[in-house]
């Protein structure tokens, strides 16, 4: 496997969402992170490594760890996610049913209203998806205008002492 296989294959998965973020970093979602998603895979583009992680669980993660070039992801480990640090660690059919396995595993983990949202009708979802980007996307420009504003703001004086 590589990226690109990589990455078709992980678009399959149902209501998977690609973002690009840290980066060269793609980072696969269940669920649209505006609906409070979560991430379930990392692929590295930069050509740095590990090229991927994802959750393994805990017996799965041991197991992996036992293999040439399984490492535990930085900053993810606590969590059970693994790192390969390279493409042919795993055969095709290996790293599917590793990457089917995070997808469900990830997917039992999501609230209870982020299901019901993912449970409507594709239309009804997309609608509600772009409304709440772009609800997040005003609030962070209201937010970023603000920390521009105190920054060009002058100090204020130094208060006396009586």
């Amino acid at each position: 496997m590589d990226v690109e296989q990589a990455r078709a294959y992980l678009l399959t998965l149902p209501h998977t969402v690609e973002t690009m973020q840290w980066g060269d970093t793609l980072v696969f979602w269940v669920g649209d992170k505006a609906i409070g998603g979560k991430m379930f895979c990392l692929v590295n583009l930069d050509g740095s490594v590990p090229v991927i992680s994802y959750p393994a669980g805990p017996e799965r993660f041991a197991q992996l760890l036992e293999i040439d070039g399984v490492v535990p992801a930085p900053y993810l480990a606590r969590i059970h996610w693994v790192a390969m640090e390279r493409w042919n660690v795993l055969r095709k059919g290996e790293w599917e049913r590793e990457l089917r396995a995070a997808h469900a595993m990830t997917m039992d983990k999501l609230s209870r209203p982020v299901k019901k949202v993912l449970d409507m009708p594709q239309r009804e979802r997309a609608k509600l998806i772009a409304e709440r980007r772009k609800m997040l996307a005003e609030k962070q420009a209201v937010k970023q205008a603000a920390k521009k504003e105190s920054r060009a703001a002058p100090a204020a004086p130094p208060r006396s002492k009586r």
